[in-house]
């Protein structure tokens, strides 16, 4: 955990910073060679099989084909939903993987940018959330907490860190105003988006999290 909250930040700091926010591309390998590096750790541990492995991929392409399928209907997709669902499952790191990797491979549909390592952070924290508060009591799998839980972290922290790069992605001489802006305009996507997202936790937690479970006890998923 603490790799990924200080190494990501950093790693795309650098690349605004030294790079020209133009190696998107470098930068987002990093971001994902970072990932996979605390992923492999932290599972090493846990002598994770190859049906694990591929049940997370899974994970990976239905996130992917869930915001492909909702393309055209701007900002109500169920991308965080699912990944909010993966690492209630499977737990914070895994839900921080199945997030930055899944903003990575989506943009190879819907276009690689400057936006690409900050999708990817913001993703990443979000089934890293998810995973932590599930594990600490605060969030429970009931549908109602659950989607009371994705709206509000959708709308404050996804929100949150993708408005403000709007600006630094944009902005060559970026100010506190420019930011608070930024907040203020983004309000109604980020509403939306939050309510989708507590709309598809509501309507696809319950029998995804039951499915997982049958997986995990049928193959001996069974986080450790």
């Amino acid at each position: 955990m603490f790799f990924l909250l200080l190494a990501v930040p950093l790693t795309v700091f650098f690349g605004h910073k030294f790079l020209g926010d133009r190696k998107y591309y470098f930068v987002s390998l990093l971001v994902i060679l970072e990932t996979i590096i605390s992923f492999l750790v932290s599972f090493e541990r846990k002598k994770p099989s190859a049906k694990e492995l591929v049940i997370i991929s899974v994970l990976c392409a239905l996130t992917v084909c869930g915001r492909l399928v909702f393309a055209h209907i701007p900002q109500f997709k169920p991308v965080l939903a699912l990944i909010i669902i993966s690492g209630v499952c499977f737990g914070a790191e895994t839900g921080f993987l199945v997030g930055a990797m899944s903003a990575f491979v989506s943009n190879f549909f819907f276009g690689q940018g400057t936006w690409t390592p900050w999708q990817m952070f913001a993703m990443g924290i979000m089934g890293l959330l998810a995973g932590i508060c599930f594990r600490k009591g605060i969030l429970h799998r009931e549908r109602f907490s659950l989607s009371v839980f994705g709206g509000l972290v959708t709308f404050l922290i996804y929100g949150g860190i993708m408005n403000p790069a709007s600006v630094l992605m944009y902005q060559a001489n970026p100010d506190w105003q420019m930011i608070l802006t930024a907040y203020i305009t983004g309000v109604p996507a980020d509403a939306i988006h939050a309510l989708a997202t507590a709309m598809f936790l509501w309507f696809l937690s319950e029998p995804m999290l039951e499915k997982l479970d049958r997986v995990k006890v049928k193959y001996g998923l069974i986080e450790k």
